[in-house]
């Protein structure tokens, strides 16, 4: 991935900073995104610099407001001259039972996650399409494939989100550019480890019976999907090997998704 230039949604932390570092030590140049303290995010993005030698940068759109999406593209597209791949990672929860479920929650949740996936496809393809290459990445979940409770708004968002990686992908299918879907179980990420000390003051239980029989109750393999499972995943699907893989929505999620 030599000379290639990759965006990262939500990628100052978690799933997405994997992500960002795995395209950066393949040799993609990268701009990393998210919302928190400006020094914080520079220091990331100058260790992810340096540890890489690719060029990084920083972007601090919120994903949530009118034209936002569309601008972090344009921003990527000028300060690098290009935008070869794009992986939509931003995402936000919230879990409510769904006749209580605040709107204004609903309302952002399906911007952060769906529309802002579609506007920033609809802004990096014309360039895809130039240049005759592009790989787009969205990273749904195993709750774009099966449901849980009191998780309407998200669950209905990554089920809108492997729609439309399936249409881009129809699209898209005679030419150079792929656009698959990620769907990940419980990932063992610095947010999850939290709720894991959380449930385990709730329920009085000791940490790793927390993890077996309330984290993962629903992952039959029992242990957490690793980043480095995710961002290896991603790295293949940007590849040439994978150039037949479109339209894809696939689950790394420990046989969750196979009951």
């Amino acid at each position: 991935m030599k000379g290639k230039v990759a965006l990262v949604t939500g990628s100052t932390s978690g799933i997405g900073l994997g992500l960002a570092r795995a395209l950066a030590r393949e040799g993609a140049h990268v701009m990393l995104h998210g919302l928190g303290p400006a020094a914080e995010i520079e220091q990331l993005r100058a260790t992810l610099a340096g540890e890489t030698g690719v060029q990084v940068h920083a972007h601090d759109a919120d994903l949530g407001g009118v034209g936002e999406a569309a601008r972090l593209v344009a921003d990527t597209e000028r300060i690098f001259g290009r935008l070869d791949i794009l992986v939509n990672n931003a995402g936000i929860q919230f879990v409510s039972p769904v006749e209580d479920f605040p709107p204004e929650h609903w309302a952002r949740i399906q911007e952060i996650i769906l529309g802002s996936s579609f506007h920033a496809i609809r802004a990096v393809v014309p360039g895809m399409r130039r240049r005759g290459w592009g790989r787009i990445i969205n990273l749904a979940s195993v709750h774009g494939l099966v449901a849980s409770p009191f998780k309407s708004a998200y669950v209905a968002a990554k089920h809108g989100q492997i729609g439309l990686t399936k249409t881009v992908a129809l699209e898209l299918a005679e030419t150079a550019i792929t656009c698959n879907a990620i769907c990940p179980g419980y990932v063992r990420t610095p947010l999850v480890e939290g709720q894991i000390e959380r449930q385990a003051q709730l329920h009085r239980l000791p940490r790793e019976q927390v993890i077996r029989d309330v984290i993962l109750a629903a992952q039959p393999s029992r242990r957490f999907v690793e980043v480095e499972e995710v961002a290896a995943l991603a790295v293949f699907l940007c590849g040439e090997p994978a150039r037949s893989i479109t339209g894809a929505a696939i689950a790394i999620d420990g046989g969750w998704s196979a009951r």
